[in-house]
C-alpha cells in the first residue's frame, strides 16, 4: 500500500479572543476536552485515550498539546488553556502538523516537471469558467517560480484529479460539513497521489469575499499536490489558515518560493512579458530590524499591537514571546497597510483607520463602522497619518503632517483652535508622526524607525521601533 499523508486546507477565521490567562479545562468543559483529543488524535498523532483522566495517556496529551502550541507560536503550556481552545475551534487544515516540525524521512515530488490535471466536475457556486481560471490561476501561482508546466486534460486520469465532493467520498477521511476543513490534496505518488478534494458543503467564490476563495484554496491544495508541507511562517500561502488576500494582486510569499524551489529548482524561462519585471514575493516583516517603520500602534486590553503591512506583533506585558500574525487571522474585514489605530479604554473599543473608513472593535468583533467625519475633523482631510488616545484628558490626538487636530470623545466635538503644529506641544517632534500610543503616563511618537517618548509634554527619550519588539 502507498505511503501518503493527507492535506486538507482552512476556512476563514472570524477571529481570536484576546486573551492572556491560561489553566487546565475544568470539569464543565468536557466537550471542548474531547473535542481537543479527537484534533491532537486526527493531528498530532495522539494515540487512542481509553484510558482514566490521571493514566498516561493525559501525559501524552499534554506533549501533544505542547507539540501544537510550538508549530503556531502559543505559549508552550501543556495544557488546554483559553487561547489553545480558541484555536484548535478555528476551521483549519488536517495535516498532521507534527511532520511539518521534524524532518520527514523521505520527500514527496514529482519526477517529471510536466504534470497533467483534470476537473472532473463543478461546484454550483461558481461558473464553469470561473472555476477553470480560478484551478488554472493557482496552478500557475507554483509553474511561475518552478520549471513545472501544467497541461489540462478531460477525459482519463491525470496526475492532479480535481474534484468537488461532500461527506464520506471514500478516501478515508469525509469532509464535515460547512465551515470545516475546505478541501484536502495528497502528496505525489500513484493512484490518489496528487489529487485534490474541495468540499462542496462549503461556498466558493470567484473573486468576492463571499464564502471562500477558490483559487487561494487551490493554489494552497496544489501546494500539496506537489509535495509541499505546511508552514508555519504566518502570511505564507502554505500557512494551515485560510485567509483572504485580493487574487489580482497575490503574489507567492518567499517562504513559499524558497520552500518549492527546494524540490524542482527555479524558472529560468524568459517571463511572458519580459519589459515587466516580475512581482518581488513578500517577506515577513522583521521585528529586529533597525530600520523597522510601523503603519500603527495600539493598545488593546493590557496588550500593544504593532501593524506593519499585513500583520501586527502582539505584545503582553506578563508574556515573553512577540507574536506575529496577519491582521486578517484575527480580523477578516479589516484592510490591510492600516493609516493608524487607537483604543479608547473607557469604552473598550479599539478604532482602526484607513483612508477615510474607520473600523471600531471590540476585541475580535467589528462592531461598528464609522468614517473620519464621524471623528469631527475636515471633509478636506481624506487620510491621516497616526492617532492615540491620551487617558489623562479623554481627548483622541489625530496626526497628519506636522499639524495634529484633538477630539473630544466625550463631547463628540473637536476642539476649537486645531489643527496646531505638533511641534508645539511635543517639543522636539519636527517630523511626521507615522504611528502613536500611551502607556504608564508616557506618550510615544513614532517617526520611520525613530520613537520620541514624552512624559508630561517634555521629551524624555528617543527610541528606536524595534526596541518595543523584544529584540
Amino acid at each position: 500500500m502507498k505511503t501518503y499523508y493527507q492535506f486538507l486546507t482552512t476556512s476563514i477565521l472570524i477571529g481570536l479572543v484576546f486573551r492572556a490567562h491560561s489553566g487546565p479545562v475544568a470539569p464543565s468543559e468536557t466537550d471542548d476536552h474531547e473535542f481537543a483529543k479527537n484534533y491532537l488524535k486526527k493531528l498530532y498523532n495522539m494515540e487512542e485515550d481509553n484510558t482514566p483522566s490521571f493514566g498516561r495517556k493525559v501525559n501524552e496529551m499534554s506533549l501533544k498539546l505542547g507539540e501544537m502550541q510550538e508549530f503556531f507560536g502559543l505559549k508552550v503550556t501543556g495544557t488546554l488553556d483559553a487561547e489553545t481552545m480558541e484555536m484548535m475551534k478555528k476551521p483549519r487544515c488536517g495535516v498532521p502538523d507534527v511532520a511539518a516540525l521534524k524532518a520527514r524521512a523521505l520527500t514527496y515530488k514529482w519526477t517529471t516537471n510536466s504534470l497533467t490535471y483534470r476537473i472532473e466536475n463543478y461546484t454550483p457556486d461558481m461558473s464553469v469558467a470561473e472555476v477553470d481560471h480560478s484551478i488554472q490561476r493557482a496552478l500557475q501561482v507554483w509553474a511561475r517560480v518552478t520549471p513545472l508546466k501544467f497541461k489540462r486534460i478531460y477525459s482519463g486520469i491525470a496526475d492532479i484529479m480535481i474534484s468537488f465532493v461532500v461527506g464520506d467520498h471514500r478516501d478515508g477521511s469525509p469532509f464535515d460539513g460547512p465551515n470545516g476543513f475546505l478541501a484536502h490534496a495528497f502528496f505525489p505518488g500513484v493512484g490518489i497521489g496528487g489529487d485534490a478534494h474541495f468540499d462542496d458543503d462549503e461556498t466558493f467564490s470567484f473573486r468576492s469575499t463571499r464564502g471562500y476563495n477558490l483559487f487561494l484554496v487551490a493554489a494552497h491544495e496544489f501546494g500539496h499536490s506537489l509535495g509541499l508541507e505546511h508552514s508555519n511562517v504566518p502570511g505564507a500561502l502554505m500557512y494551515p489558515t485560510y485567509s483572504y488576500t485580493n487574487p489580482d494582486t497575490f503574489v507567492l510569499p518567499r517562504d513559499d518560493v524558497k520552500r518549492i524551489q527546494a524540490l524542482y529548482g527555479s524558472n529560468r524561462d524568459k517571463p511572458v512579458n519580459p519589459d515587466k519585471p516580475e512581482p518581488t514575493p513578500p517577506v515577513n516583516p522583521d521585528a529586529c530590524d533597525p530600520n523597522l517603520a510601523l503603519d500603527a500602534v495600539t493598545t488593546l486590553r493590557g496588550e500593544k499591537l504593532f501593524f506593519k503591512n499585513r500583520f501586527f506583533w502582539r505584545i503582553h506585558p506578563q508574556l515573553t514571546e512577540t507574536d506575529q500574525y496577519l491582521i486578517k487571522f484575527f480580523w477578516p474585514e479589516l484592510p490591510d497597510n492600516i493609516d493608524a489605530a487607537f483604543e479608547n479604554p473607557s469604552t473598550d473599543l479599539v478604532y482602526i483607520i484607513k483612508g477615510q473608513k474607520v473600523w471600531a472593535l471590540s476585541g475580535y468583533d467589528v462592531v461598528q463602522r464609522l468614517s473620519l467625519s464621524s471623528f469631527g475633523l475636515p471633509d478636506t482631510v481624506k487620510k491621516i497619518d497616526a492617532a492615540v488616545y491620551d487617558v489623562d484628558t479623554e481627548k483622541a490626538l489625530f496626526f497628519l503632517g506636522k499639524s495634529y487636530y484633538s477630539y473630544d470623545v466625550n463631547g463628540k466635538v473637536m476642539d476649537r483652535g486645531f489643527p496646531k503644529p505638533v511641534e508645539q506641544s511635543f517639543p522636539g517632534m519636527t517630523t511626521k508622526v507615522t504611528a502613536a500610543f500611551q502607556e504608564n503616563g508616557n506618550t510615544y511618537l513614532f517617526s520611520g524607525p525613530d520613537v520620541f517618548q514624552y512624559n508630561s509634554g517634555r521629551l524624555v527619550n528617543v527610541l528606536k521601533s524595534n526596541s518595543f519588539l523584544r529584540c
